[in-house]
């Protein structure tokens, strides 16, 4: 491990090197973005930067809109954990990972615009030069189900997907209908789990609907299906899922 100072990878940031990397094991393919859940920067950077903490990211963005690079792209940054997407079981090595500035769902204020500006810059830079598709934007809680719920559903991903970042369909309308739920088995559940394994998600390939399920159901809903994250699927929560496999085979 090292802190020697490093020449950015994105013109958009300055370095301030964090000692908590390795060798990255896999190419990238996927970027993920987080919140800190600390109240303040300099909170962010005790833990990003501590030896002891052993944790890290690639980039840090400021409540004003700063960037600070903490690891170089080609280093594998412990930002993820134990995680899973489309297959990869070490998104560390696989992805560069954004740590945003925002206390978290302890106070799920909107995050800054300024902050937003610049992790929109940041994220269509790191995507150009890593050839990274749209399906693999993605946030914490995307690859580490059941754990974490970082950026939260209060991140604007409409408005990102707007300036070409990842993908975000229209969420579909929400009714009065209960849906697949708990203990709901069949066909309609077997096609729920394969949809949702078709975008990345970690959803088994068969069994009734179970509380695994429910969660990976709730991470969907985080990201694409805000105004509610019930782990129900709804018709709401269906048609919003066929909207953006929709997308997604669109943009193939």
């Amino acid at each position: 491990m090292t802190r020697d100072l490093f020449t950015p990878d994105c013109a958009l940031a300055r370095a301030l090197p964090s000692p908590s990397h390795g060798e990255r094991k896999r190419p990238v393919f996927a970027l993920v973005l987080h919140y800190t859940g600390v109240p303040t920067t300099q909170a962010a950077l005790d833990l990003l930067l501590s030896p002891a903490s052993e944790v890290s990211a690639h980039y840090l963005v400021e409540e004003d809109g700063g960037v600070l690079q903490l690891v170089p792209e080609t280093r594998r940054a412990w930002h993820a954990g134990r995680s899973f997407w489309a297959g990869e079981t070490d998104m560390n090595s696989a992805s560069i990972g954004v740590e945003i500035q925002h206390p978290g769902h302890s106070d799920p204020r909107p995050y800054l615009e300024a902050q937003i500006a610049a992790v929109t810059a940041l994220a269509r830079d790191v995507c150009a030069r890593h050839a990274i598709e749209p399906r693999h934007v993605l946030a914490h809680s995307d690859i580490a189900i059941s754990r974490k719920l970082d950026p939260g559903e209060f991140f604007p991903w409409e408005r990102l997907a707007a300036a070409g970042v990842g993908l975000y369909p229209t969420p579909a309308a929400i009714g009065d209908d209960v849906g697949l739920t708990l203990g709901s088995a069949g066909a309609e559940v077997a096609a729920l789990r394969a949809k949702l394994a078709a975008y990345g998600y970690q959803a088994a390939a068969d069994g009734p609907f179970d509380e695994a399920l429910e969660a990976v159901v709730k991470a969907f809903q985080r990201r694409f299906r805000p105004e509610r994250i019930d782990g129900r699927a709804d018709r709401s929560t269906l048609a919003t899922l066929d909207a953006l496999l929709s997308m997604l085979e669109s943009n193939r």
